[in-house]
């Protein structure tokens, strides 16, 4: 029965995956092996990252907004946040593919912490609509169906955080 469930989420994350990499390519072809192997290489680099994503998402929204880190911590929403939807999808679903073609460029190079940076900018990005809300559950509903129309200077700006805390070499994982 679990083996099941642990299946079936593994499905609809290479779902999600394929739903975006559809969009960012116009080959069926193409996208089957692009997604393959992307798949793949997330999976033999970072499959056991999940943890470390979290706790440096955690240091990094603390080293940019003490404040925000608190109220989410008052809410008991920091660690209810949606970890799984934006670390394991790699943001597939969450975000537009437009947006997370440059994201993904990244994880392809070797750098998983990018999606941490990702994570910090939505928060940062949202963060008065974060700090209006009270509840971890009306907080999670909010992140797992964020607004796309300013999706790019998110992705920019994660980037800039990205180069300001592990700086810009390739090896930066």
């Amino acid at each position: 029965m679990e083996e099941a469930m642990r299946q079936e989420a593994q499905d609809e994350l290479f779902v999600a995956m394929v739903g975006t990499m559809e969009e960012m390519v116009d080959d069926d072809v193409d996208c089957y092996w692009l997604i393959k192997n992307f798949v793949h290489h997330l999976d033999s680099k970072f499959r056991d990252s999940q943890q470390q994503l979290q706790k440096g998402f955690e240091h990094y929204l603390n080293l940019e907004d003490g404040r925000l880190v608190a109220h989410l911590k008052a809410c008991s929403a920091l660690e209810k946040l949606p970890y799984n939807l934006w670390f394991r999808k790699c943001f597939a679903g969450c975000l537009p593919p437009s947006s997370l073609q440059r994201v993904w460029d990244k994880l392809v190079s070797g750098s998983c912490k990018i999606l941490l940076f990702v994570a910090v900018e939505i928060l940062l990005t949202f963060k008065m609509k974060v700090m209006a809300l009270n509840n971890a559950d009306s907080i999670n509903e909010f992140l797992e169906k964020l607004p796309e129309d300013n999706t790019d200077p998110i992705i920019n700006k994660a980037i800039d955080l990205w180069h300001k805390h592990c700086g810009i070499p390739a090896h930066s994982v």
